[in-house]
């Protein structure tokens, strides 16, 4: 093995990440609900894009929301539901076990990523914990456009949990545009 064994380990079990279904959506039935990893990829976007107008780090944002979902790998997308029934290990004792065989740099930098979006006590945390929930409203909002008549209640609480100006402004636009605008419009240069 070489020095960065550990390494690879982490990256091929974030592979599931790209399988592992957001099992929320099964409930509000999204037959082919989003995968972990396609929220996280967004998130991330929505992250910077936050953090750009609350004065944070958007790179440090749009980090913590790439590695938020980590955990998940080990324990699946409990829906919120399911956290009513479910005792969850700490998601920061499950990097510690994620990255135990990875080298100090790598495992410092997604430890202490991990621990920061938990802990909610920077600006770039709380930047990335209003992407991850604006993300949810956005998808929803998107199935609702595609005829699913279930998701109002996920727009619902993604809208409630929201603390930033920026991601509640963001959410307003989001729910009265249509998520295909974009497709009609073209500046010619």
């Amino acid at each position: 093995m070489t020095e960065l064994a550990g390494e690879a380990g982490y990256l091929l079990e974030l592979g599931l990440l790209k399988r592992a279904r957001r099992s929320g959506w099964w409930i509000a039935g999204i037959r082919d609900p989003e995968s972990i990893a396609e929220h996280s990829w967004r998130t991330a976007i929505v992250g910077m894009i936050i953090a750009s107008h609350e004065g944070a780090d958007p790179a440090r944002t749009s980090m913590l929301c790439s590695v938020h979902d980590t955990p998940e790998t080990r324990i699946g997308d409990i829906p919120k539901i399911g956290k009513h029934y479910l005792k969850a290990t700490d998601p920061v004792d499950i990097n510690a076990d994620q990255t135990a065989e990875c080298t100090d740099p790598a495992r410092t930098v997604l430890r202490d990523a991990i621990a920061e979006f938990e802990a909610q006590q920077t600006i770039e945390a709380r930047c990335a914990r209003d992407a991850d929930k604006l993300e949810c409203l956005i998808q929803a909002v998107e199935y609702q456009h595609q005829g699913v008549t279930t998701v109002q209640r996920w727009i619902d609480n993604s809208l409630a949990a929201l603390k930033t100006d920026t991601a509640r402004d963001l959410a307003t636009e989001i729910i009265n545009a249509n998520p295909l605008a974009w497709e009609h419009t073209r500046q010619d240069r």
